[in-house]
């Protein structure tokens, strides 16, 4: 019998779920969610499927905050979003700056080569979408076989704007655009 298809989305965090910043989410305080962004988290939570996080936080790489930090602002997500009947599954974070040349900092698989190991994906993310504001978001699971999509916040705007997508990314305004769009096509 053929394995069922994993009911799995990929986001990426600053600019898909909350607002980003040039200067770094340094905090909990400063951790404020794009409009909408966690309703939508909570309707693919509720249509059954296992929402992951994959983010650079290259943040505490930098110096410029801690891990406890870092869990303090996954901590205010986790809380509002079940107040919204959602959830996310797990997070997978890279700390490192582009000079460590670690494995795990998108745009390198690294991260989704863990959710590949943790959800028992069988060596790819084939038909799993990835949604991120940016190429590196999108770009090394796209070559794990994932569907990308863009989203139009954080740098989402300017990305497009510079072209060099993974052949077939879908584009939407945000993260609600996309959720909207993806239960509609995969009822």
């Amino acid at each position: 019998m053929k394995p069922q298809l994993k009911r799995l989305v990929i986001l990426d965090r600053d600019g898909v779920i909350n607002q980003d910043s040039d200067a770094y989410i340094k905090s909990a305080e400063e951790w404020l969610p794009i409009p909408g962004s966690l309703e939508a988290i909570s309707k693919l939570s509720q249509a059954g499927y296992q929402v992951v996080i994959c983010t650079n936080q290259s943040g505490i790489g930098r110096g410029l905050f801690d891990i406890h930090t870092l869990n303090a602002m996954h901590e205010k997500m986790h809380q509002l979003l079940a107040r919204l009947g959602g959830e996310i599954s797990a997070v997978f974070f890279c700390p490192h700056i582009d000079a460590d040349h670690c494995a795990c900092r998108k745009p390198k698989t690294g991260l989704f080569l863990d959710v590949i190991q943790r959800f028992h994906l069988d060596g790819t993310l084939k038909g799993i979408p990835v949604v991120g504001d940016s190429l590196r978001d999108i770009a090394g699971p796209s070559a794990l076989g994932a569907e990308p999509h863009l989203v139009l916040t954080g740098k989402g705007a300017k990305t497009r704007e510079e072209g060099g997508l993974p052949p077939y990314t879908a584009i939407h305004a945000d993260l609600a655009a996309f959720v909207s769009h993806f239960l509609q096509t995969t009822k």
